[in-house]
Formats: C-alpha cells, structure tokens, sequence
C-alpha cells in the first residue's frame, strides 16, 4: 500500500497497440514494484486506463515506463492528468 503523506494521483490514458500485449499485467508489475496502488484497465476504444496514487518521484517512474510499455506494445500516445478519486490498497487489473 502507497503511503498517503504527500501521495498524488495521477490517471493516464494509453493509446497505440496497448490491448492483448500484456500491458495491464505488465504496469501492474511495476507498479507494485514502486509501492503504488491503483488499477490498469482496458477501455473500449483500445486504450488501457491507469490509475496510480503515491509519491510524486514513484509516480513520475510509472509514467516514464507508460511511455513504453512491454516488449510487444507500442505506445503511440500517453494523456497524463491529476485524479480526484483516490484508489483502494494494492493495484488491480481488469
């Protein structure tokens, strides 16, 4: 579980070949790896939603790795924002 002093949100938005490339399981990898909690999601328009709370470096990390993805994306654009929802304990796919 991230630690809420000083945790951020942010949500982005993965567009390019993002679905069925291992994508969600991959960014939960990391994920966990930098002590974030939150969620990956696909979207029905073929993006995969993140959502990610923790410290801002932590964060940062993440969003450098998006850029990215797995070996068998390709991540052809990357919408960064600051959410208001605050996710549970742990990073979830689905």
């Amino acid at each position: 579980m991230a630690d809420t002093d000083g945790a951020e949100c942010r949500r982005w938005l993965v567009s390019g070949r993002v679905q069925g490339v291992f994508f969600r399981a991959s960014t939960r990898e990391v994920a966990v790896a930098l002590g974030l909690d939150g969620s990956a999601r696909n979207l029905v328009d073929g993006r995969v939603e993140v959502i990610a709370q923790g410290s801002p470096e932590r964060l940062q990390r993440l969003a450098v790795w998006l850029r990215q993805g797995p070996p068998a994306a390709r991540v052809e654009a990357l919408d960064e924002r600051p959410c208001s929802e605050r996710p549970g304990a742990g990073f979830t796919t689905g």
